[in-house]
């Protein structure tokens, strides 16, 4: 098989998965006859390929995907008009000191917001496969220790942690609104009408944009105690 038939096969393995591809996943196309360099640079050379096309080659944590670039959002969303599920503040903030300071404990994230965390706001952020128990920490109950998946990296299209924005000078809390705008949809649970959070703004949810679109056929606290979410 020579290179152009190469790429040809891998091309399209690429557009016809319903997600990323590791290298090792994409050697079985060739009976891991070809090596992991070599299809490597096939995919470098894919990659090149498709520049200046409304669709990319991109490598994310979990491997390699095609996907559709940020620009080509606004006449995608034409076909999907439907408005996406909404983020609240409590969680975008709980998942922005979760990937920046994990691993970490609910009573860490506690500590960091000023407020109770709430279960519903962990399990669903669980449920979406964005955070996970990676330990515990060894202290009184042996809380869990959490920690962000590589399908939160892919769901932002990072290839590592390292890749997240630089952590400003307000910090991990401040990144919820760069989340917001990446992230795609999940029902994610919704402050009371009204509430304030620990920065003293009102704590709606917040309406968070479409993300690139992959390729695929297919108890009452005393008064000095933090609230809850």
């Amino acid at each position: 098989m020579n290179t152009q038939e190469a790429k040809r096969v891998l091309e399209t393995a690429l557009v016809c998965a319903s997600q990323a591809l590791s290298v090792a996943e994409l050697r079985r196309l060739f009976d891991d006859t070809v090596a992991a360099d070599t299809v490597r640079a096939l995919l470098d050379e894919l990659r090149a390929d498709w520049q200046g096309r409304g669709v990319e080659l991109v490598q994310v944590a979990q491997g390699w995907r095609f996907q559709s670039r940020v620009e080509m959002q606004p006449f995608l969303e034409r076909l999907y008009p439907e408005k996406p599920q909404k983020y609240s503040r409590a969680v975008l903030e709980t998942l922005a000191i979760i990937a920046y300071r994990q691993p970490v404990t609910r009573g860490d994230i506690e500590e960091i917001r000023g407020v109770v965390v709430n279960s519903q706001i962990i399990r669903q952020l669980e449920e979406r496969g964005w955070i996970e128990v990676v330990g515990h920490r060894e202290a009184p109950g042996r809380p869990a220790l959490l920690a962000t998946t590589q399908q939160f990296l892919d769901d932002l299209g990072l290839k590592s942690l390292d890749a997240l924005p630089p952590l400003g000078e307000r910090g991990e809390a401040a990144q919820f609104d760069g989340l917001q705008q990446r992230l795609p949809d999940i029902d994610a649970p919704q402050p009371a009408a009204g509430s304030v959070d620990a920065s003293g703004a009102d704590a709606q949810g917040l309406q968070p944009q479409q993300p690139p679109q992959s390729i695929s056929p297919r108890s009452a606290a005393s008064p000095n105690a933090p609230r809850a979410d």
